[in-house]
């Protein structure tokens, strides 16, 4: 081979070398570039589909405030809220009418996107064909009874009435304590129908609840730290898969089953404390989109200036990935039929 020739083919396997190095980073940049053209100058909505003032509430506007930064194009990042139905209005909008360029997304009910398989009325959406962007929050919930109830174990609950408060059919608040009541037989009267479930807390501190179901403890700990210190309200049961590593001598609801078949229900309805505080786009949003949203998602969750603020609200922040919650919810609705029928009997 002579050096002329040489020098040509070391030139060429240059060459194809650069090309395929040049199709690696074009491949890889595209999504960002293809999501910066979409976001740059633009406003996102994110939204809340509860009142102003609860823990979806808080946790969204904390995440609207620090994730613009982290998606590309730096859109400016508008907190809203669409309540109604216990979320299943903002989730109908979302599904059904919300803009599908990644420029509205928000949080609903960790249960509401199984209602469809409960029979839960007006949820008019498909829970699998959301395209979820992760959840803030692996959550563990409480039941809780006002200190001059004289209600303070779970076994209290076996033997006197509780008069508890919710929001709509969906929520955790009604879903929760009925089927507390339906598998494990507690005695609890629920006045549904409160906006959110700040309204709920401020009736019971006025004396017109006993307690509140499906409280998540990490709203407790940021709107009412002073309630646990000072012991206004007595933990009763904890709703998770997982104890909270600070409710140790509280009850886990699945250890409270009695057979195997109460053990499996319990299991599918608690199932969702994994994507504690979710949020979620609609569907047909483009895929490069998606992965822009999900990025800049978990981006925010390990921002030292978010995790800061959160810290200084008490805000509990154990993120799980768009991806996890995508696969748990396609898993939850798989679920064989006998069981949901009768856990949406138990719900009626």
């Amino acid at each position: 081979m002579g050096v002329e020739e040489g020098v040509m083919n070391r030139t060429l396997r240059m060459s194809r070398v650069a090309l395929c190095a040049a199709a690696v980073l074009w491949s890889t940049a595209a999504p960002a570039q293809d999501a910066a053209a979409i976001f740059k100058d633009k406003t996102i909505d994110i939204y809340t589909g509860y009142t102003v003032g609860g823990g979806y509430d808080l946790y969204t506007r904390l995440l609207a405030r620090h994730i613009g930064k982290h998606l590309p194009g730096n859109p400016t990042v508008v907190p809203k809220n669409m309540e109604g139905a216990a979320s299943i209005r903002f989730a109908n909008w979302l599904y059904n009418v919300a803009p599908k360029d990644g420029t509205a997304f928000g949080t609903i009910g960790r249960g509401t996107a199984i209602d469809p398989l409960l029979g839960q009325p007006g949820a008019q959406f498909d829970g699998t064909k959301f395209n979820w962007i992760g959840s803030a929050n692996d959550e563990v919930s409480v039941c809780v009874a006002w200190h001059t109830v004289g209600i303070t174990t779970f076994d209290d609950m076996l033997h006197r009435e509780l008069l508890i408060g919710g929001t709509g059919p969906g929520d955790d608040t009604i879903q929760f304590p009925k089927v507390l009541a339906g598998v494990l037989g507690a005695k609890l009267k629920i006045i549904a129908g409160y906006p959110g479930g700040n309204d709920a807390v401020l009736a019971m501190e006025r004396g017109e609840l006993q307690g509140r179901c499906g409280w998540s403890y990490s709203s407790v700990k940021a709107a009412h730290p002073d309630w646990l210190a000072q012991k206004k309200i007595a933990i009763l049961v904890q709703f998770a898969l997982a104890k909270h590593p600070e409710l140790a001598d509280v009850p886990l609801v699945t250890d409270l089953a009695k057979t195997e078949d109460e053990r499996k229900l319990l299991k599918f309805v608690f199932a969702r404390q994994v994507m504690g505080r979710p949020y979620l786009a609609p569907p047909g949003v483009r895929p490069a989109t998606v992965a822009a949203l999900r990025r800049a998602f978990m981006a925010t969750m390990a921002d030292k200036d978010f995790l800061a603020n959160a810290d200084r609200s008490k805000l509990e922040i154990t993120p799980v990935s768009g991806e996890r919650i995508q696969a748990l919810v396609a898993e939850l609705y798989r679920t064989p039929p006998e069981l949901t029928k009768r856990l949406a009997d138990m719900l009626r």
